[in-house]
């Protein structure tokens, strides 16, 4: 069976928007009076949690404050993201976070190739239709088929779920598509859901257990911007393209 859609993951994935997404929500924290700021480091530990709501709920739980303000805080959990959100569709607008090499090369392949594209997303559907807006051009949220992102769904990564509603939006069986995703949480929602599964770590991501993904590069390659020799070899071309991909898709469903 050929491929008929590739699904992707947004953050990290599509973009590497982690630093972009850090300095959001330290805007956020001062524009709501709290003085909180995550260093690179703590919002490293932060992303082994899915979602910036539940990111900030991890953080609330961990500071030594009394009980009731424990409590006003937690409150205030919704506010404090809704203004993140819109710090982040400011930043990504204004040309932070540019998508990374390959990605807009294959998904315009794909589309004139005819395979559907899907995106399964833990950000807001917000911040992904400001990222595509930014990355494709104002059409190019709309060149997807599918789109589940976190508020649309009851479990986050790494449970299947978002990739669950873009199979079913699509009408597509799992062994038919291929997932893209940068992080543990995301490979382990991708295969959960059946899917082959590319990973393309970043410095963000690069440590964490990508072990369960069928192919692990460090970006899609582009004409101007090659795989590293190693990477080409195992692919069989600079860059990943539809061929290569087909050819590694029909030899995982073979075996």
């Amino acid at each position: 069976m050929g491929i008929e859609a590739l699904i992707f993951d947004v953050d990290g994935t599509m973009a590497d928007t982690e630093e972009t997404h850090r300095q959001a929500f330290n805007a956020a924290f001062l524009e709501h009076d709290l003085h909180w700021n995550w260093s690179s480091h703590e919002y490293l530990e932060l992303l082994k949690i899915s979602g910036g709501r539940e990111r900030i709920t991890a953080y609330i739980d961990s500071l030594k404050v009394p009980g009731e303000e424990k409590q006003r805080l937690l409150g205030s959990v919704a506010a404090i993201h809704r203004t993140k959100t819109r710090t982040f569709a400011e930043l990504i607008r204004d040309g932070r976070s540019p998508l990374r090499p390959g990605v807009a090369r294959l998904i315009r392949e794909a589309r004139d190739a005819g395979v559907k594209l899907g995106l399964a997303s833990t950000t807001t559907s917000a911040n992904v239709e400001a990222l595509l807006s930014a990355g494709l051009g104002e059409e190019g949220y709309h060149w997807f088929n599918a789109i589940a992102c976190a508020d649309e769904v009851s479990h986050k990564k790494p449970a299947p779920d978002v990739y669950n509603g873009v199979l079913t939006t699509l009408g597509l069986t799992a062994s038919s598509c291929v997932a893209f995703e940068d992080s543990g949480n995301g490979v382990r929602a991708a295969k959960a859901a059946g899917l082959f599964t590319v990973a393309t770590p970043t410095i963000w991501t690069q440590t964490q257990d990508l072990t369960g993904a069928d192919l692990v590069l460090y970006s899609l390659g582009d004409p101007d911007q090659p795989l590293d020799p190693g990477a080409a070899a195992r692919i069989g071309a600079p860059y990943l393209g539809l061929a290569q991909l087909a050819a590694l898709h029909g030899r995982a469903a073979a075996a």
